[in-house]
């Protein structure tokens, strides 16, 4: 039986690389590669998209879309990493563990929309609390976000790894402060929420991790009164789960954002106490962030055990 043939268009960039380092070592699937000097000619990425099984997009919003429209063949499957079709109804939902239907609408797929990194923080506390009858939909709720500076790509790299770096760089900066962050419509139409949440993304200074929190009112939720009951809820949700888990304890006094950089798993913390709590996960945002999530949903689409080639 032939392998499956795989394309990543953009492997350039900070994503597509990770893709590739979890991909190039692989047997069992083809790595189909484009030659330096072609990788912006249309024509033989097209070639090479339609060639493939499975085709990674890690291009800008455009871009992606422009991508889409050169697939003719219509055995090819795509993969897209940007914003540019998150909350399409045409696209699946990268996302297998908020339930059944998600991972199956993945399996069969021909077009899967890759979660964001803070989005996927976000959408891992209050997915199953709505889908639960726990948090109402027309809950009002703020989040905010830690994350590396990989997170903005290669010309954020550059500027916290240069060697002018200012010094501003070494402190955390709150940005998206408009509340027109590219996140924002995903997290709220993936959740079914009817108000958009007030969120505050931060980026600091080290390479990669973050650690997503939304903070709770325990009189604003429904069929819950206690801490431990929340707790429970979540990790009944998320039993069997391979790549999210619910730590053990509540009893959390501090988080590292960075604390699961170079892994592909998400872990949610639940804090606090029975009148006020905050839910924080915790993940790294170039692994279940981005192109951990990335293998994983491939994995599934291919009929291959989903953490092939992830770190666990």
């Amino acid at each position: 039986m032939s392998r499956p043939k795989v394309y990543i268009d953009g492997k350039e960039g900070t994503t597509g690389l990770q893709i590739y380092d979890r991909l190039a070592a692989r047997e069992d699937i083809e790595l189909l590669l484009i030659d330096e000097d072609k990788r912006k000619d249309p024509t033989e990425r097209k070639r090479l998209m339609d060639a493939a099984d499975i085709v990674f997009l890690c291009l800008p919003d455009a871009a992606a879309i422009e991508a889409v429209s050169l697939i003719e063949s219509p055995t090819t499957r795509v993969i897209d990493a940007s914003t540019a079709h998150r909350t399409n109804p045409d696209w699946d939902y990268g996302f297998p563990e908020l339930s059944a239907k998600h991972r199956e609408s993945i399996k069969t797929s021909k077009r899967v929309a890759n979660p964001g990194c803070h989005a996927t923080g976000f959408i891992s506390i209050v997915y199953p609390l709505v889908a639960m009858g726990i948090l109402p939909k027309d809950a009002a709720l703020s989040a905010f976000s830690l994350t590396g500076y990989s997170g903005g790509g290669k010309k954020m790299i550059a500027q916290y790894e240069g060697e002018d770096k200012g010094t501003e760089l070494f402190a955390p900066c709150p940005y998206g402060m408009g509340q027109s962050h590219k996140h924002l419509p995903e997290m709220q139409t993936i959740c079914g929420l009817t108000t958009r949440p007030v969120f505050s993304p931060i980026v600091d200074d080290y390479y990669k991790g973050m650690a997503t929190t939304v903070p709770f009112h325990m009189s604003a939720l429904q069929g819950v009164s206690t801490l431990a009951e929340v707790w429970q809820k979540l990790r009944d949700y998320y039993a069997g789960a391979k790549l999210v888990q619910v730590a053990d304890t509540t009893d959390t006094a501090k988080v590292y954002a960075n604390a699961k950089a170079g892994q592909d798993t998400l872990t949610l913390i639940v804090s606090g106490n029975d009148e006020q709590f905050t839910v924080t996960a915790l993940f790294d945002n170039l692994g279940k962030g981005a192109s951990g999530a990335a293998v994983q949903n491939m994995n599934i689409m291919l009929g291959l055990e989903e953490t092939t080639g992830l770190t666990v």
